[in-house]
Parts: structure tokens; C-alpha cells; sequence
């Protein structure tokens, strides 16, 4: 055979396998890209722990966009474990969801749907449950703006550039945010559900057979059941499960979404992440809520002086850790200045004791080391001979510590026969912005009250005293502790030798808190009350 046959023979046959592998190639690529198309699938996004990392949301949004476009995607069952989070990355994913709900049918099968993880599973047509999963807890959590204290160096432009929200207006953005989610789950599971939107918004937590009686789920099931029901829905008999993923790997510096357990997410950590203000569609166990960093105070070792002028002195108690600095009693300081009363701040026993001998009030505000036996006696023995005793209290985190939550104040005020009651008082029909901010609107007729219609009180607790108190609040009113409604008292005074006037809050004398309603008209008047 000669050697050109040779050569042409070769070049037949290496043709011949360019065009094999070419059909071949052409084939597969058919396969894959043409009758893939043709394929029915069903796809699964599965939405796992605390959505709180941007990229995090960015991930589940472009997997929602994979099942928007793609063809062969004719139905999509969402797998909801989540206590939700940051409230805009929520909301981000449940409108996304929306949109693909009005384009293909979308199935929820829900292990653990709180708060911003129900809000993403009520986009779903159909929401299945286990009998014992968690669901509900509609509701946000808020962490309020800062106190600016501004820089001469560092200028910025406006009253609200740097801290973003009014301290006044923050719990009514905190309600507005509310009523966004309510009124998607409203909207949403329409006649199916079967709260009141005053119910759907306590926050309640509801196992999967009670949801489904409530109206928050449809039906008890598995996963499987909501694949079922998503074929049924496209109208499917032949088709093929897939976990869907996100075409392009999303950047996660920190690796994919929260890598602790969600049971450890802390408020501290959330305000770290998203400095306030900032808002959460989460829910976070009791006792990690609880962990916000308590407000601490600068102890000075001023010395006590009296000057020769003034119509009397005003001690501040801080020997017993008291939570309270010149930032609460500034207004009530300026006013007793106005009068030529001083005010000043004790901080050993010894200056104290001393300080009583010329002092016309003493003030003991959020102690948190309990009162000794013989300092009661030295107090009660300054009331007696005709002081003025002011007991203030809070059961706000920015006031007290766990665990000695109220004790420390009570060591003095029984004596006098107010005890201060544990829990805080909330109002779910009228209340300002948010629930446990409530109105007090009902008064024995005193001088501390006079010309008073309207006070509020921001987290209060309420007093028991003999007399029932000289200020109380609706009988709409509930107790945290007691999970009773009742009228409740939220200023108590007892009247002997000397005066002992407690009050359950103490926010209402700050500022901007303090021109709300009448509650600078209760300042001043406990001023009178103070230079008589």
C-alpha cells in the first residue's frame, strides 16, 4: 500500500472521529440543555437557621430567581427551620417568594417557623407542619436608637443623621413594622385563619396541631405530604426532586449564614451586627433576650458638701450599685434648682448617713446590693423625724440584674409597706406604640397628682400598698407575672411623720419622655411636694 493510500486513510478516519465525537457531544449537550427543559421537576429551597448575614439572603434570592426562571422547575416546595432575623433580609426573601408564588404553585414544610421564618413560609399557598413543630410568634424586636453626644471635631447635619430615628417616634416604627407582618398574614392565609389581628400579634408561639386549629398552617404532614401537594397543584404525575442551589457560589467571608446554633444568638451579638436602630423579625430564647449589655456608671468619690444657701438638700442614694445616674433625674435636678434646692450624689454609706442629718429628701433609685437591717433603720429614722423618702424602680434590663430582680429596692419599701411587684404591666388596646408602654389615667386626688389627666410609663411594674395607690392604670390592664387583667398601681404614698412616695418607673422622668402627656406636670409637682 502506498504511502499516500496510507496518509488519506488516516485522515478519513481521523475525520470520522471528529465527527463521532461531535454528535456524540451534540447529543449529550441536547440531552442536557434541550430535553432537560423538558423534564418536570420539582425543586426544594430549603431555608435553614437565622437569616442575619446579607449574603445569607443574597444566597436564598438567587435560588428563588433559579426557580422563577428555569422551565423545568413546574412547582416548589419551600422547607422552612428558621427564627427568622434582621427584618429587612425577611422581608427581601418573603417578597421574592411572592413573586414566585404568582408564577408556579409554592408549598411550605415547616420544622420550625418563627417569627421572620413563618413570615417566609406564609408566602407559600399551602404550609404543612409537623405535629409538634413551632410556629407564630409574630412580632419584632427593636433596639432603639442611641443618645448622641456630639463632637466638635466629627459634624454631622441634621438632628437624626447619626442616630436614624427619634427616641419618641421608635416604638411607633416598631408598630408600623408590626402591621407590615400582620397584615401579610392576614392577607395571606385569608378565611383559613382564625386569629384576631390583636391575637396574631402577641407573639404567641403555636405547636403544628394547634396552628392548624388557629389557622397559621393548613395541614399536619411531611415533607413528603408538600411534595405531594406541590405535584398535585402543577398538575404533575412523572417528576423529578431536587434540592435547588444557587448557580454561582455566593461569597460568605465567615462561611454559609450563622455557624453557631441559633438557641445562642444574643442580643448583643445582633446589636454588634446591625448597630442600633435596627429591627428583627426573630425570635431569641428568654434568657439570650435578656443578654444586652446593662448601662453602666461612672462611680465618682465626690465628697459631700453643703453650702450655706438653699432651702434644703436632695440626696441621690448610689452606695448600693444604684442603676440610676444625672441622666434619669436631670429634668427633676434643673427644677429643684429652680427652687434653690440642691441635689447632690452619695456614694459610701458613711457620707450618707451623715449627708441625713441636713437633708430634706433622699432618693434610692434601681438599687442592686439589698439594704442591711441597720440601714433600713437609719432611713425609716429619717422619714420619721419628717424627711421626704422617693423610691423609684424599673424593670427594665437598663435598671435592674438578674437574678435579684426587685429584691434590693424591696428591703427598704417594706418597711413602709410597698412592695414592688415583679413583672412589668402591658396593654394591648391602648398603649403607645408598643404594648408596654401604657397610659395611666385614673388618680387619688393629692398633691402629687393635681392638675394631672394623663401620665405614660414606659415598662412598668406596678406597687402593692395598703391604700391601693394615688395613680392606676385601666383595668385592660395584665401583669407579666400574673398573666391577670386588672387596675394596677403605678405611684403609692405613705403619709405618717415623714412621706414615702414610690413609683414603678422611672423613664417617664427623662428626656424626651418627660414632656409626653402630663408627665412633666408630675414632676413639678413632685417638686412641691419635695420644697414644702
Amino acid at each position: 500500500m502506498s504511502e499516500v493510500k496510507l496518509e488519506r486513510r488516516i485522515v478519513i478516519a481521523i475525520v470520522f472521529m471528529v465527527i463521532l465525537i461531535s454528535a456524540i457531544v451534540a447529543a449529550y449537550f441536547y440531552q442536557v440543555k434541550v430535553l432537560a427543559v423538558k423534564k418536570n421537576v420539582i425543586g426544594i429551597i430549603s431555608i435553614e437557621g437565622p437569616i442575619v448575614y446579607s449574603y445569607t439572603a443574597k444566597t436564598y434570592t438567587s435560588i428563588i430567581h433559579e426557580a422563577l426562571t428555569n422551565g423545568s422547575i413546574k412547582a416548589v416546595v419551600l422547607e422552612v427551620n428558621s427564627p427568622g432575623g434582621y427584618a429587612d433580609l425577611v422581608e427581601r426573601i418573603y417578597l421574592d417568594l411572592l413573586e414566585l408564588s404568582e408564577a408556579k404553585p409554592l408549598v411550605a414544610s415547616v420544622t420550625m417557623a418563627l417569627s421572620g421564618g413563618y413570615y417566609i413560609a406564609v408566602a407559600a399557598d399551602y404550609i404543612y407542619a409537623h405535629p409538634t413543630s413551632m410556629v407564630g410568634n409574630v412580632g419584632v424586636i427593636g433596639i432603639g436608637p442611641p443618645t448622641l453626644i456630639p463632637s466638635e471635631r466629627i459634624l454631622e447635619t441634621g438632628p437624626y443623621k447619626v442616630t436614624g430615628f427619634s427616641k419618641l417616634l421608635f416604638p411607633h416604627n416598631l408598630s408600623s413594622a408590626l402591621d407590615n407582618f400582620a397584615s401579610s398574614v392576614i392577607q395571606r392565609r385569608g378565611e383559613r385563619l382564625k386569629l384576631s389581628s390583636a391575637e396574631l400579634k402577641r407573639g404567641l408561639i403555636y405547636l403544628g396541631s394547634e396552628a392548624v386549629k388557629v389557622g397559621l398552617v393548613d395541614e399536619v404532614g411531611s415533607l413528603q405530604k408538600a411534595i405531594e401537594k406541590a405535584a398535585e397543584e402543577a398538575g404533575l404525575v412523572e417528576y423529578e426532586v431536587v434540592y435547588l442551589k444557587p448557580k454561582k457560589p455566593t461569597y460568605t467571608p465567615w462561611g454559609y449564614g450563622w455557624q453557631g446554633r441559633w438557641e445562642n444568638l444574643t442580643i448583643e451579638f445582633l446589636a454588634k451586627l446591625y448597630p442600633p436602630p435596627s429591627m428583627y423579625y426573630i425570635y431569641i430564647p428568654p434568657e439570650m433576650y435578656m443578654q444586652e449589655p446593662t448601662k453602666q456608671y461612672t462611680v465618682s468619690n465626690t465628697a459631700v458638701t453643703f453650702g450655706s444657701s438653699g432651702k434644703g438638700v436632695v440626696l441621690v442614694d448610689k452606695t448600693h450599685g444604684n442603676m440610676v445616674s444625672s441622666w434619669e433625674l436631670n429634668i427633676l435636678i434643673a427644677e429643684l434648682a429652680k427652687r434653690n434646692i440642691i441635689t447632690l450624689f452619695t456614694y459610701t454609706w458613711q457620707e450618707l448617713d451623715l449627708a441625713l442629718n441636713n437633708a430634706s429628701c433622699l432618693i434610692i433609685a434601681s438599687p442592686i446590693i439589698p439594704y442591711s437591717r441597720d440601714e433600713v433603720d437609719r432611713i425609716e429614722k429619717f422619714v420619721n423625724n419628717g424627711g421626704i423618702l422617693l423610691l423609684f424602680y424599673d424593670p427594665a434590663s437598663e435598671h435592674v440584674r438578674i437574678p435579684e430582680l426587685f429584691d434590693p429596692i424591696n428591703t427598704v419599701s417594706t418597711r413602709f409597706g410597698l412592695t414592688f411587684a415583679k413583672g412589668y404591666l402591658y396593654n394591648e388596646e391602648e398603649h403607645y406604640g408598643i404594648y408596654r408602654n401604657i397610659y395611666v389615667r385614673e388618680f387619688v386626688n393629692t398633691t402629687l397628682t393635681q392638675n394631672i389627666t394623663s401620665l405614660l410609663f414606659f415598662t412598668t411594674t406596678h406597687i402593692y400598698s395598703a391604700n391601693k395607690g394615688v395613680a392606676l392604670t385601666s383595668d385592660t390592664t395584665y401583669s407579666s407575672a400574673s398573666e391577670k387583667q386588672d387596675k394596677y398601681a403605678v405611684i403609692a404614698m405613705v403619709e405618717n411623720k415623714g412621706t414615702v412616695i414610690a413609683f414603678a418607673d422611672i423613664t417617664f422622668l427623662m428626656e424626651p419622655y418627660c414632656y409626653l402627656e402630663d408627665n412633666y406636670q408630675l414632676i413639678a409637682n413632685l417638686v412641691s411636694v419635695i420644697e414644702k
